[in-house]
């Protein structure tokens, strides 16, 4: 089927499993968004929460950990993290307050992130750089001053600036973006910083109870706390970034200068980035976040490398091949291969453009989105099973995933 002809075709890089346009919504203050819109918030949380949290959340645990003299979260994600304050808030009748701790320790870790570039006018393009967009981050090495994010709060910055909690505002460096994991690291040269303790979202229960704090609508309303639960876990959207992973849902409030800032659970532990909400007509209480165990790694070659490397196949995708189109046409759903990079992985098994991908590793997909979140659960090098549909017949073969650089 050549589609080349049509006025709205999109011509996508071939080193690119799927095409990242960067329209992203960012907003300094509340506005109308779209389903699964990427909120950009600044949430302000950070540090570790107080060890007394846990008896009066999840005793039956304590008592295990107090027997065992270890703590169950044997998780190697923890990073330098201030003192906790070991004590709950208390009212005069002795009732304790979890939430309000979480607040006062995990606050100081949390950033807000402004992005600003430089705009335009009737006369032309301004040198003078404005604020276009607020987002949320989390200190994550105090002694380094690197910040987790979302890639969509920092993407077109010509100019980062990191508000604190204390009311410092920092320049900070981007040390790296990833486009196709929405995650991003920002560095700040500064003293006296606070960093958060991470944990593993592996281990999360649907129910179990999370807090998220953060500026929605930019600095006017900074240091907003919502509560929630674990709504569910191992969700998909068809959003570019949160597509490759399996998100976190919840319902505790988030709203467009969320993004980036971090969900945490009562232990006082980083469990989730927060990335999106659906806030179509009639639903209420479903934001998103991204699993910081499944994070982590994006993160860490952010760090090391300033890029992240992910697995592919080294295809282009024509998105306007749909579900329905395909049905109308009798062809199956899945990813229709408009490129093919000569020598790569695919072309090498014999993929070329006009094939449709249907499965990867047995598993049907619909989308190039779905391919990529298939394609993500593999690392460079493994060989994956592509199932592709050409002129009536259907294949499988076998490919070696080649390296994608951010």
């Amino acid at each position: 089927m050549d589609f080349n002809n049509n006025n709205h075709y999109k011509e996508y890089n071939a080193y690119h499993d799927y095409p990242y346009n960067g329209e992203r919504p960012q907003t300094k203050k509340p506005g109308v968004m779209v389903i699964a819109v990427v909120a950009i918030i600044s949430a302000l949380l950070g540090g570790t929460a107080s060890l007394t949290l846990a008896p009066v959340i999840y005793p039956e645990i304590m008592s295990i950990q107090n027997q065992s003299g270890s703590s169950a979260n044997t998780n190697s994600l923890v990073t330098t993290s201030a003192v906790a304050n070991t004590s709950t808030s208390t009212d005069g009748n002795g009732n304790t307050y979890p939430v309000v701790e979480i607040s006062k320790t995990i606050g100081p870790a949390v950033v807000g992130i402004a992005n600003f570039q430089s705009g335009g006018n009737i006369f032309g393009r301004s040198s003078e750089l404005a604020e276009v967009a607020s987002g949320s981050g989390f200190i994550i090495d105090a002694q380094k001053g690197l910040i987790a994010t979302n890639n969509h709060v920092i993407e077109g910055a010509e100019k980062l600036v990191v508000s604190l909690a204390d009311g410092r505002n920092i320049t900070g460096k981007l040390v790296g973006g990833d486009g196709r994991t929405d995650l991003a690291v920002v560095q700040i040269s500064a003293d006296n910083l606070t960093a958060v303790s991470l944990g593993d979202s592996s281990k999360l229960q649907v129910g179990e109870p999370v807090v998220a704090i953060g500026n929605p609508g930019g600095e006017d309303f900074a240091r907003s706390v919502t509560t929630g639960v674990i709504s569910a876990t191992n969700r998909f959207l068809e959003l570019q970034g949160e597509a490759s992973f399996n998100l976190i849902q919840t319902d505790a409030a988030i709203n467009p200068g969320n993004s980036g800032g971090p969900l945490v659970d009562y232990h006082g532990k980083v469990v989730g980035i927060n990335a999106a909400k659906n806030q179509d007509t009639g639903y209420e209480g479903m934001g998103f976040a991204i699993p910081i165990t499944d994070a982590w790694p994006t993160i860490q070659q952010l760090i090391k490398k300033g890029y992240a490397a992910h697995p592919g196949i080294l295809v282009s995708i024509d998105e306007r091949y749909t579900v329905e189109w395909a049905s109308q046409q009798g062809w199956p759903a899945g990813a229709y291969i408009s490129a093919v990079s000569t020598g790569g992985p695919a072309y090498k098994a014999g993929i070329r453009a006009g094939d449709v991908i249907t499965k990867v590793n047995g598993v049907e997909i619909t989308s190039s989105l779905e391919m990529t979140h298939e394609l993500f659960k593999s690392e460079v090098g493994n060989t994956v099973t592509i199932t592709y549909y050409r002129q009536g017949d259907t294949k499988d073969v076998k490919v070696t995933l080649a390296e994608l650089k951010s």
